[in-house]
């Protein structure tokens, strides 16, 4: 029976931190671009009776994604925190702390109002 070597588990494998920094440089674009549907689908919510509006669904679903590729940079991200450097950890924690930051703001938003 042969045992590991005690920082085995914490050594990322190769091109590990290439792929969190490209997954969190996709959701933080993706978000981006569900600010322009969202702001449009507001826009057309507030301004007429008609009830065919694309923009809020294509919004959703541009925040959607940049979820999934935050979830799928924060997991690699916490699972080799100690053996990644200091930039990458942030990359791939940042899209994640914002999600949770929108959320709790508009959570905050909603209770005071």
């Amino acid at each position: 029976m042969q045992s590991e070597p005690a920082d085995a588990g914490r050594m990322p494998p190769f091109g590990t931190a290439r792929r969190i920094r490209t997954r969190s440089i996709w959701a933080v674009a993706l978000f981006t671009a569900s600010l322009p549907p969202a702001f449009i689908g507001f826009g057309i919510a507030n301004a007429t009776d008609d009830q065919t509006n694309l923009a809020m669904p294509l919004a959703f679903i541009f925040w959607t994604i940049g979820l999934l590729f935050a979830l799928w940079a924060a997991f690699p991200t916490l699972r080799y925190w100690d053996g990644l450097p200091g930039p990458v950890r942030w990359l791939g924690a940042l899209p994640l702390l914002s999600v949770s930051l929108f959320l709790s703001a508009a959570l905050i938003g909603v209770l005071l109002l």
